[in-house]
């Protein structure tokens, strides 16, 4: 059984033998605290510097890149790219689409006899970034030509 202890005007304990009830919210008043002249403690919260948080995101978001590039597990880089797409940052990975000079940077050239194929990127050779839309790193990829 839980007893509810309170100290009579002479400091000594005195079980109630209960809890005591709560006030019409359900919680103890704020200003009351368990040793007289104490006071409660308040957060102070100074207001946010927007450009300065963005400056941390991109470093942060710049730091994930550079662990990622170097990270030996594949279960770590799928962890970090997860978290960077929680926050909006997604890899490009843009094999079998057309290659496109203004999204893909073009790492190499794989010969190949079908005309289909050419012009279509063959093999993502280092993973790109986009943060929304903005073109953080963009993936260098193996292109198909035509022989």
């Amino acid at each position: 059984m839980n007893a509810w202890f309170r100290k009579d005007k002479a400091g000594t304990e005195e079980s109630t033998g209960k809890l005591p009830a709560a006030n019409s919210e359900g919680t103890v008043p704020a200003g009351s605290a368990s040793k007289p002249g104490v006071e409660p403690v308040g957060v102070a919260v100074s207001p946010i510097d927007h450009e300065q948080a963005l400056a941390d995101r991109q470093a942060l978001i710049q730091l994930c890149l550079y662990a990622m590039d170097r990270a030996r597990s594949g279960g770590v880089v799928e962890r970090i790219e997860q978290g960077l797409a929680g926050i909006g940052v997604h890899a490009l990975r843009p094999d079998g689409q057309r290659f496109d000079p203004t999204l893909h940077e073009a790492g190499g050239a794989v010969p190949t006899e079908d005309a289909g194929l050419e012009g279509t990127v063959a093999e993502t050779e280092v993973v790109g970034f986009l943060d929304h839309d903005r073109l953080l790193r963009a993936p260098i990829v193996t292109v198909y030509t035509r022989r």
